[in-house]
C-alpha cells in the first residue's frame, strides 16, 4: 500500500506541475504547445493500455469467478461497469458542466458565472478520483499492470492541471485560486488510491468492480476528451496526430520490457 500511495502522490504532483506551467510568467505559450503533444502521447498510450492490458485483466478476473456461467455471461457485469464509468464522466464533465475541454481555456465568457467554473472543476475532480482508483486497482493485480496504468494516467496529469488552472483564470480567479484548484484535483487522485486500499481490505473482490468502472472513465478521457483536442479543426496539426501512434508504440515497448 505504501508503494501504491507513492505512485498516487507522484500522479497528484503532476496535476500541480501542470497548473504551475500555466501560471508562471512567460510559460503560457510554451505550455500550450507542449500540452498538445503530451495530450496526443497520453491518448495513444491510454487507449493501448485499456484494450491491451486493462480489459484482458478484467475479463480474466470475471471468468475465473464464472461459477459455471458462459464467458459472455460472466463478463457482462464488467462490461456494464465499463459503460457506466464512461457515461459517468459524460454526465459530470459535459452534462452538469456547461463548458469543458482539455487545454487552455479561450472562452472566458463561458465562465462569467462562478458556478460554471466550479462545475467544470468538479467534473474533473470526479474523473481524477477515478485516476487514483485505476492506479490502485492495477497495482493490486500485479506490478506490471500497475506501472503501465500509472504511466497512462501520469501522461495526462499535467494537461489536467493546466486545464483546471486555465478554467479558474478564465473565470477571473487569482493564480493562487488556480493553484489551489490543481492541488484539489491532485488530492482527488490520492483519495481514489486510499479508497481502493481501504475497500480492498474489507472486500477482497473489490478490484473486479473498480477496475472496469475506472477503465470506462479512462476510455472516456482518452477517446472523448483527449482525441478531440488532437483533432481540433482550428488547430489541425498532422504532427500532433502522429504522436498518438507514438503513444501506442511507447506502450508496446514498455509492455514488452517491464517484468510482470
Amino acid at each position: 500500500m505504501t508503494l501504491i500511495l507513492l505512485f498516487g502522490l507522484l500522479a497528484a504532483a503532476a496535476n500541480v506541475v501542470g497548473g504551475l506551467v500555466l501560471v508562471k510568467a512567460g510559460a503560457h505559450r510554451w505550455g500550450e504547445r507542449s500540452l498538445k503533444y503530451l495530450v496526443a502521447l497520453g491518448a495513444g498510450f491510454m487507449l493501448a493500455a485499456i484494450f491491451i492490458e486493462i480489459l484482458p485483466e478484467t475479463i480474466n478476473i470475471w471468468t475465473r469467478n464464472a461459477n459455471g456461467e458462459s464467458s459472455a455471461q460472466a463478463v457482462l457485469p464488467a462490461m456494464t461497469l465499463l459503460l457506466a464509468g464512461y457515461l459517468a464522466i459524460q454526465f459530470f464533465e459535459h452534462t452538469l458542466a456547461p463548458h469543458f475541454h482539455f487545454g487552455a481555456e479561450t472562452h472566458p465568457e463561458s465562465f462569467m458565472r462562478p458556478s460554471a467554473a466550479y462545475a467544470a472543476v468538479g467534473g474533473l475532480w470526479i474523473h481524477t478520483f477515478f485516476d487514483g482508483v485505476s492506479i490502485a486497482s492495477a497495482f493490486l493485480i500485479n506490478f506490471k499492470v500497475g506501472i503501465l496504468v500509472f504511466i497512462a494516467i501520469l501522461l495526462h496529469k499535467m494537461p489536467e492541471g493546466f486545464t483546471v488552472a486555465s478554467i479558474m483564470l478564465a473565470a477571473g480567479r487569482s493564480t493562487r485560486a488556480a493553484l489551489i484548484a490543481t492541488a484539489a484535483i491532485g488530492a482527488a487522485t490520492l483519495a481514489g488510491v486510499i479508497a481502493i486500499g481501504l475497500l480492498n481490505e474489507r472486500m477482497s473482490n473489490s478490484v473486479g468492480y473498480a477496475l472496469p468502472f475506472s477503465a470506462g472513465v479512462t476510455l472516456y478521457v482518452a477517446a472523448s476528451d483527449l482525441i478531440p483536442e488532437v483533432n481540433h479543426k482550428e488547430e489541425r496539426n498532422p504532427t500532433v496526430s502522429i504522436v498518438v501512434f507514438g503513444g501506442v508504440a511507447l506502450f508496446y515497448l514498455l509492455h514488452r520490457f517491464i517484468e510482470g
